[in-house]
């Protein structure tokens, strides 16, 4: 999983980066410090695999990774190649997710680019750039399949719903919250690739003192969830100055600062936890004396499909897989144990998968 984290200069966003992915992204107060995409791998946090490295001994514990993009700060008129323009949109291109940071949080010391603090106006900013792209991608299609029309009558729905999409983005609404009516539209919308269709989380970046201070008591917040809920996007209440604090802490110094302001997950960990939900993403599990190690696959895909995340080889013999739900693994307190009380199941290729799945795929090629 590959996300961008996007936002105007100076509102936190590659503070939000270095602390999530302690990857030492440069971080100062001017627009465009970050020019090129800083990369950063991140661990998934999953309780289950110590569990399983203590049963089984491994010798190793490989976790599920999301990739983060910490991608150039954009202005207006990025779309027309203002400031890093072409860069930004052609980053965002590459990426499953876009966690948009906005900033919340009033200081004096921070220069916003734009002069005051207005989480809606900058969320507009980067959203009609994204449009912008997106209306000149629309505008070709539907030229093709206007052209394509005039021989196959069967394009008219594609046309059709190509003029509403047109309507909506020039309209300022971004693709995600246009919802297609039949499946030729959903098909037709899925095609596309654009930029304003990308799942995204809006990440709230405000101040320790306004994060302890009760959230819905903070206008700039509740003005990004009104926006969110209208355009199907998810929230994720963060503080970017607080993360790069705890980032460095032990386990349990983490656990004790977060406790102190109420919180039981930090920002990271909330921000995947987010992530997963908002693309539909479940774990599986393979678990033996080589390696315990988690699988990210979609809610919803076949046992095949998630065999071949491992090698295409067990997708394409797939004979069978042998799972046991990681709880049922747990309360027996061994695979043997499992297996006597019939807990262990042979499913076959219709079989699908469940978060918390442990598997051994049979297979032969």
């Amino acid at each position: 999983m590959k996300l961008g984290i996007v936002g105007l200069p100076n509102v936190g966003k590659s503070t939000l980066f270095n602390a999530i992915t302690d990857a030492g992204a440069q971080s100062a107060n001017y627009p465009f410090c970050t020019i090129e995409p800083n990369v950063g791998m991140v661990a998934v946090p999953d309780e289950r695999l110590d569990a399983l490295a203590k049963m089984y001994n491994p010798v190793k514990v490989t976790p599920a990774v999301i990739e983060f993009v910490d991608i150039a700060g954009l202005v207006k008129g990025a779309s027309k190649g203002e400031g890093l323009g072409n860069k930004f949109l052609s980053h965002i291109r590459e990426v499953d997710a876009i966690v948009h940071v906005v900033r919340c949080f009033e200081n004096d010391d921070i220069i916003h680019v734009e002069g005051s603090v207005d989480p809606a106006r900058d969320i507009e900013t980067i959203n009609l750039e994204l449009i912008f792209s997106d209306i000149e991608m629309v505008e070709r299609r539907l030229d093709k399949a206007s052209k394509a029309l005039k021989g196959d009558k069967s394009m008219q729905t594609e046309v059709d719903f190509l003029k509403k999409l047109k309507e909506s983005l020039e309209n300022g609404i971004p693709a995600r919250a246009v919802k297609p009516e039949n499946d030729t539209e959903e098909e037709v919308l899925a095609t596309t690739a654009l930029l304003s269709l990308k799942p995204v989380i809006y990440a709230c970046n405000m101040s320790e003192d306004d994060f302890s201070g009760g959230l819905a008591t903070n206008e700039r917040y509740n003005a990004v969830k009104a926006i969110a809920s209208a355009e199907g996007a998810e929230t994720l209440p963060i503080c970017a100055s607080m993360e790069a604090e705890i980032a460095g802490l032990e386990k349990e110094e983490k656990e004790m600062f977060l406790a102190d302001l109420g919180l039981e997950l930090s920002g990271l960990d909330r921000l995947i936890k987010t992530c997963y939900s908002l693309l539909g993403l479940i774990s599986y599990l393979t678990a033996g004396q080589p390696e315990v190690r988690a699988w990210t696959i979609t809610n919803g895909t076949k046992a095949p499909g998630a065999a071949g995340k491992i090698h295409s080889d067990f997708e394409r013999g797939f004979i069978r897989a042998e799972v046991v739900a990681y709880d049922d693994l747990m309360a027996c307190g061994s695979m043997l144990a499992a297996k006597e009380k019939g807990l262990v199941r042979s499913e076959g290729k219709e079989y699908v998968m469940k978060d918390g799945d442990i598997v051994l795929f049979r297979f032969n090629v």
